[in-house]
């Protein structure tokens, strides 16, 4: 029994502080490929319900941060049907907890990511945000490397594209002749 105690504390440490070391950056960027910032936290949330619900799965995870990732895609994956549920029910005032900060910099960036392809804006994201190896990508996504990078230069490109079109130094005015 004692042992049991043990682990449970020895995990829920381990929680608190992969919580505390990611959940920021878990969070910046599920907003970056879902386009809604509550969407993205409650994500983020629920993966890390999943990890404390199979802590003893997550000790064996080489990589408990991508494990909590491939988590909260899975629940941006298949909708928000569940959250949107769970939102109605919540009580409009949530704990005293940091917020994510956002800048008006991101929010320019989640508006052009909003535009891309999602299978395109998801490797962007991973790989760019998440400083995630195209392997890696392809990894938790369950995808050829090939797909990623196919994804992921496409996605590049047209997100250049729409950052271009939005950049206030290419909107330069032509002058009038009078």
């Amino acid at each position: 029994m004692t042992e049991v105690l043990v682990d449970g504390r020895r995990a829920a440490e381990g929680i608190e502080a992969l919580y505390a070391a990611s959940y920021r950056r878990l969070v910046v960027q599920m907003y970056a490929i879902c386009g809604d910032l509550t969407d993205a936290e409650d994500a983020v949330q629920e993966a890390f319900i999943t990890a404390i619900r199979k802590h003893r799965t997550l000790r064996s995870v080489a990589n408990p941060e991508a494990w909590v990732r491939t988590v909260a895609l899975r629940r941006l994956h298949r909708g928000w049907r569940h959250l949107a549920v769970v939102r109605r029910h919540q009580a409009l005032d949530r704990p005293d907890e940091p917020t994510v900060e956002v800048g008006p910099e991101h929010v320019a960036l989640v508006a052009a990511l909003a535009l891309l392809d999602p299978d395109q804006r998801e490797a962007v994201v991973l790989h760019h945000l998440a400083d995630l190896p195209v392997s890696e990508i392809a990894e938790q996504l369950g995808l050829p490397v090939g797909t990623v990078k196919s994804r992921l230069g496409r996605g590049r490109q047209r997100l250049a594209e729409l950052m271009a079109e939005r950049d206030p130094a290419s909107e330069r005015e032509e002058p009038s002749h009078g």
